[in-house]
């Protein structure tokens, strides 16, 4: 069976003003290419050969731009949403979904090994699956530590070890059942309503390159990555 994606670009890419004024985040390019062409190249070469494209804000262009995905080497489908429905409503607009799919944000650069993580989710007989991978962040404060009556610790400028979500996900279509339809409901709700609901979580943590484009420094990093061929 073909496997399949469904990528989120419905985004308007607020943080990127004033780059996403003129079109959408997905389509920032990278030298030559747009984050989105990379991205689907990348998940062509791992065999998901039918991408849905969830789009809001200037989908118009998106669809100019990508077409049917043939010259891609892909199937494209493609989902405009009327208003902003988040992160996981907009998936329940999609049609003849597989029993498993990938789901992953249109900003996201990233050599995971997609095949791989498909792969664990299956065998795990996961309803969900989250990609994350390990962050170091900096606090440029002095951190105080209290109680009642006075500080017992105290540390400057402290670096913390965080596991993050990466934006990227494998999910069981029986899952969509608890997404709401026509309602804002974003994957941290879908995520907190499984743990409240007692349906497991699983993730796949990823050692190699990541990179969510989110703010204009985020954009120059990708540059240089591109660049030096990192990912």
């Amino acid at each position: 069976m073909t496997k399949a994606a469904v990528i989120l670009a419905g985004g308007k890419g607020k943080r990127l003003k004033p780059y996403t004024l003129i079109m959408p985040k997905p389509l920032m390019p990278l030298n030559d290419k747009p984050i989105l062409e990379i991205l689907i190249r990348k998940l062509s070469k791992h065999g998901f050969k039918k991408i849905y494209i969830a789009a809001n804000y200037r989908a118009d262009i998106i669809k100019a731009f990508f077409g049917n995905g043939k010259k891609f080497g892909v199937e494209i489908v493609y989902s405009v949403e009327k208003k902003e429905l988040g992160t996981a409503a907009p998936i329940t607009l999609l049609k003849k979904l597989p029993a498993n799919f990938l789901v992953i944000n249109g900003d996201i650069l990233t050599d995971l090994n997609f095949q791989h993580f498909y792969k664990r989710h299956i065998k795990k007989k996961s309803f969900l699956t989250i990609g994350i991978t390990k962050r170091k962040q900096l606090i440029d404060y002095g951190i105080t530590e209290i109680n009642d009556q006075k500080i017992f610790n105290f540390k400057e400028k402290p670096t913390y070890d965080f596991y993050v979500s990466m934006g990227i996900y494998i999910l069981n279509k029986k899952i969509l059942k608890i997404i709401p339809k026509n309602k804002k409901f974003g994957f941290n709700n879908l995520i907190k309503k499984m743990l409240q609901t007692k349906i497991p979580v699983n993730y796949y943590l990823n050692k190699k390159y990541w990179l969510d484009i989110g703010r204009p420094d985020d954009y120059d990093k990708a540059q240089l990555d591109y660049k030096k061929k990192i990912f």
